[in-house]
């Protein structure tokens, strides 16, 4: 293969200049810009010619207010939305509203919507199933029915395996192993792939894949194409045979539609193997790149009834993302997986900020408020909202034990200082936080009372739970829960508690850009 064909190598290098004039951000932020200046110009010339804009700036506030008050929204989001709005009232009010308008979404809607109806018709719970959970287990009945009962219909299955990673070095090698093996198609939806070590072995498989003729499909979230991959790189995809897709694309033109990213991890081989969790396609996700120091993270392995679900949720994505083909969807999701003996039950679901339901936070809480024992959870950020706050604290004080694993090295210092403002009220209540000395904590991990568990994409902040496009694992009396458990001790003897006498000693300057930022919180 010529180097011209292969996607694997980064672009040639351009002049200085040619790499500026060519790179897709210095036309998109300049565009940005412009229309943001002309937003300020008009605004100015308003306030010059006609003086009593100012007053009704007054009016216009006042009545936000008591919209925002009477609006269905969490109460820290309200809060943000009042001291952005009393600083700046007509921008302030403009962002609200422009945001809560979904400009450039309601196309986004109409796609999703038509695309769950299409595969609802092929998730569905075995009728078995569900029968046994209304005589044996009640607690995970209720669970299961309000999944299935979500706008997606999430079923839940018996009759898969499943295996843990505790790290992406350990999930790499079986990925690729399975890659080789793949007969008909692979399926692969990321956050970030970024070129390196890691994605070259798998691409390398791709494109093998694709030439011998098998379906290879790539999507990758649009932000890509700003940040770690060239503008035609999917020009180049296609080139060696592998179809591909980002999914909303940053283009020069305002809009909340760039608020909304696919957050997703998911391989789907065939349709019989799945793999999600943290591992984004990049170098550090495997530590053959440091960033962070060590990179802790976290993946599940799917074999059997339940690749159902994540095979759904990536052709759903396909089919918003690009041309709408029933056909398409159906000739994959009528072929079911073949069943695998395996203990306990798994319930694979996603969840879309376009939507009320807001599956992922649930779900979280169901663990949380259903514990007897023990919560144990490891996440990167930790922005949380009342309920969060009021079950992760009620648990502890009736006695369930619920510990926080947080990076020692955080990526970004803002979001951890945003974390910190929450940690003495949990630590009053008796919940204990850990901070992994030898890195960065990516993992998403909620395991209670060694029978249930969940693995995804999910962090515990406001982006994943209101803004991205995410799915994650739920594991009930699997054999793999003790695996997480195991594995949640040893992160833990490796790391460091946080007291309330160590927080008193963090640099104010931190402690202050924390209550500064975490104004904002849950806008970021």
């Amino acid at each position: 293969m010529t180097q011209e064909q292969s996607a694997r190598l980064l672009p040639q290098k351009p002049s200085r200049w040619a790499k500026i004039l060519l790179n897709r951000k210095v036309p998109i932020l300049l565009f940005f810009l412009l229309e943001l200046a002309f937003l300020v110009f008009s605004y100015l010339s308003l306030q010059e010619h006609f003086p009593s804009v100012i007053l009704w700036e007054h009016l216009l506030s006042v009545f936000t207010f008591f919209y925002l008050l009477n609006r269905s929204m969490d109460s820290r989001s309200k809060l943000s939305w009042i001291i952005i709005i009393s600083l700046f009232p007509i921008f302030g009010t403009a962002l609200l509203y422009f945001s809560l308008a979904d400009l450039g979404v309601r196309r986004l809607k109409k796609r999703l919507e038509n695309a769950t109806v299409q595969v609802s018709d092929y998730l569905s719970t075995d009728p078995e199933v569900a029968d046994y959970l209304s005589q044996s287990d009640r607690q995970l009945q209720k669970l299961a029915y309000f999944l299935e009962h979500s706008p997606a219909q999430f079923p839940i299955y018996r009759d898969t395996e499943v295996t843990y990673f505790p790290l992406g070095d350990d999930m790499l090698p079986a990925l690729l192993e399975d890659l080789k093996k793949a007969e008909r198609y692979i399926f692969m939806e990321y956050f970030i792939i970024d070129e390196g070590i890691m994605w070259g072995e798998i691409l390398a498989i791709l494109e093998e894949k694709a030439k011998a003729g098998l379906d290879v499909r790539v999507m990758f979230d649009g932000m890509n194409e700003m940040t770690t991959l060239s503008y035609d790189y999917i020009e180049r995809l296609h080139k060696v045979g592998i179809k591909a897709q980002a999914f909303s694309p940053v283009k020069p033109i305002l809009s909340t539609y760039y608020n909304y990213r696919d957050h997703r991890k998911i391989t789907v081989i065939d349709g019989q193997f799945a793999y999600t969790g943290g591992v984004n396609i990049a170098d550090e996700y495997v530590n053959k790149r440091e960033r962070f120091g060590h990179w802790k993270d976290t993946a599940l392995r799917l074999d059997g009834s339940a690749v159902q679900t994540l095979k759904a949720l990536f052709l759903t994505m396909w089919t918003v993302t690009g041309i709408e083909d029933k056909r398409d969807m159906e000739r994959y999701l009528q072929e079911k997986p073949q069943q695998r003996k395996s203990q306990g039950f798994v319930l694979p679901y996603g969840n879309s900020p376009l939507t009320y339901h807001k599956v992922a936070e649930d779900v979280y809480l169901h663990l949380l408020n259903t514990s007897t024992d023990y919560v144990h959870i490891m996440t990167p950020y930790l922005i949380l909202d009342d309920e969060l706050v009021r079950a992760m604290t009620f648990a502890a004080k009736r006695g369930v034990d619920v510990r926080i694993i947080m990076p020692g090295i955080p990526d970004k210092q803002y979001a951890f200082d945003i974390a910190t403002t929450y940690f003495k009220v949990l630590l009053d209540a008796g919940v204990r936080i850990f901070r992994y000395t030898p890195g960065f904590v990516h993992a998403k991990v909620y395991v209670s009372d060694s029978q249930q568990a969940v693995v995804g994409t999910i962090n515990t902040d406001y982006r994943s739970l209101y803004q991205n496009f995410e799915d994650g694992v739920y594991l009930y009396k699997n054999l793999e829960v003790l695996k997480i458990e195991e594995d949640f001790e040893k992160t833990q003897a490796l790391s460091e508690e946080v007291t309330l006498e160590s927080l008193s000693k963090m640099p104010m300057a931190h402690r202050l850009g924390g209550y500064l930022f975490s104004l904002i919180g849950p806008l970021m």
